[in-house]
């Protein structure tokens, strides 16, 4: 069955070129160029991975994002015309999953579609007995990729889940920014090891006390990052 993609692009020129690329691939593209025809598109069909251009009309893509992952968690990569960090660290933290700055190539976006598609699709797979995973007040279930703190839930996204369950099953071990990044996103020759740093400072609002004196997970300066058994 082919992969759906949603590509969310007012310039037409642009659209039709990543449609064109991604269907010389099997996949099945949907375009629409107005970020308010999106919910109705979502209900209306279920898509694997959406493409979402920053500059919109009606609404931005960094509001659009934030309101797609609220309803959704599937892959969602922004496309921008600027290479600025505080927009990665924006996206991010709305729960975008990756960045391709235009002018691109037509290898880089498939290449990153394919695998940002062929790692949701392992996360979905993975693992159908429950397991929960327990510190202190901190509880990850990893069946139904939910997190707790003293019986609340929290909202996470794909990734920040990921981040906090690779580091929970290896606990006192100490990982470079690097080696998270290529565990987590696989991407580690097309990538930015600055969206780590986004990730844990997310995380960490989430599940500590105190953000600026973690319990859980520790910076160990020069090296990465350590979760506390």
């Amino acid at each position: 069955m082919s992969r759906k993609i949603l590509i969310i692009e007012d310039d037409q020129t642009i659209a039709e070129l990543e449609r064109d690329f991604l269907e010389i691939e099997n996949y099945e593209v949907t375009i629409i160029s107005d970020g308010k025809d999106t919910q109705e598109t979502l209900r209306n069909s279920h898509y694997d991975l959406i493409l979402l251009d920053i500059m919109l009309p009606s609404i931005n893509g960094f509001e659009l994002c934030k309101e797609i992952r609220q309803e959704t968690d599937i892959p969602i990569l922004m496309v921008t015309a600027k290479h600025e960090d505080m927009d990665k660290v924006r996206g991010f933290g709305l729960g975008a999953d990756d960045f391709i700055v235009k002018p691109f190539s037509p290898t880089e976006l498939v290449a990153r579609v394919k695998a940002h598609l062929a790692r949701y699709e392992r996360l979905v797979q993975h693992e159908q007995t429950p397991v929960v995973l327990h510190k202190g007040g901190l509880e990850i279930n990893t069946s139904s990729r939910q997190v707790f703190v003293d019986g609340k839930e929290l909202p996470f996204t794909t990734k920040e889940f990921d981040l906090l369950h690779f580091m929970a099953v290896h606990p006192n071990q100490v990982f470079s920014k690097e080696h998270l990044f290529e565990k987590i996103w696989g991407l580690d020759a097309m990538g930015d090891n600055s969206t780590v740093t986004v990730h844990i400072k997310k995380i960490r609002k989430k599940i500590e006390k105190d953000s600026t004196d973690p319990q859980y997970i520790m910076t160990v300066w020069g090296s990465g990052y350590r979760f506390n058994e």
